[in-house]
């Protein structure tokens, strides 16, 4: 599972990473909010662990931008402001755990097992909006404008997981985890699903939501972000 963390001392920062990678974890490791902040725009990570106290842009403004912006991935403060005040800070700008430094490695590494436990996080109502596209998970029910459109379980999952990160690429690895924890399905199931859903979503006329990026992924399209995504794409193979 892919996690970005957010450190900018070195002395901390580069034995977290080493710890974590052996725990199986892909991490990427940046110093400052800026390149944090571009970078959770740009890619799909499971988890968010943050500094509160960076360079260029601190960790709390970091959360709260991002949280305006429509990510829902999980956030885990790592910091040494240890005061109540502090703590209820951090938890109102949408961070989903706080952990004081110093603390022990085995228990930050419980708690990011934790979070990467939750169910989909769909907000206080539970409905997932992005442009004309708006899920209702607990009823397997999503609107593509006034249209109703019936999903099955595993319809609505896969778009929940793609609604919580619009504009983003999620990797075949990432979804075929969330989707089939504990099981190996290939990839030709996850297509599968991909093309049912495809059906529904994208009526005759209606511009396409889902878009497949081969040998990378799938991503959901919003406004202004399509653009970016296919400029992400590389050389890795093109994107429809």
């Amino acid at each position: 599972m892919p996690l970005l963390l957010v450190e900018d001392d070195l002395d901390l920062a580069e034995p977290l990473t080493a710890l974590l990678e052996q725990r199986g974890y892909q991490v990427t490791a940046v110093r400052d909010g800026e390149t944090a902040y571009a970078l959770a725009k740009q890619n799909a990570y499971d988890l968010l662990i943050l500094d509160w106290m960076l360079p260029r842009l601190d960790g709390l403004t970091l959360c709260q931008r991002l949280r305006r912006e429509g990510l829902t991935t999980p956030v885990l403060f790592l910091t040494a402001r240890d005061g109540v005040t502090d703590r209820v800070q951090g938890l109102d700008a949408g961070a989903d755990d706080y952990l004081v430094k110093p603390f022990a490695f085995e228990e930050l590494a419980a708690r990011v097992r934790a979070l990467l436990r939750r169910p989909l996080a769909t907000g206080s109502s539970g409905r997932l909006v992005v442009g004309d596209l708006v899920l209702l998970p607990e009823q397997r029910l999503a609107y593509r404008g006034e249209r109703p459109i019936v999903l099955s379980e595993k319809e609505t999952q896969l778009l929940a997981l793609l609604m919580q990160q619009p504009g983003q690429v999620l990797s075949h690895t990432q979804l075929l985890a969330r989707l089939w924890p504990g099981e190996t399905p290939d990839r030709n199931l996850l297509a599968a699903h991909i093309r049912l859903l495809r059906r529904k979503l994208e009526a005759p006329g209606e511009a396409p939501v889902i878009q497949t990026f081969y040998g990378r992924g799938y991503g959901l399209v919003v406004a202004g972000a399509e653009r970016a995504m296919i400029e992400g794409v590389g050389c890795e193979g093109k994107a429809r």
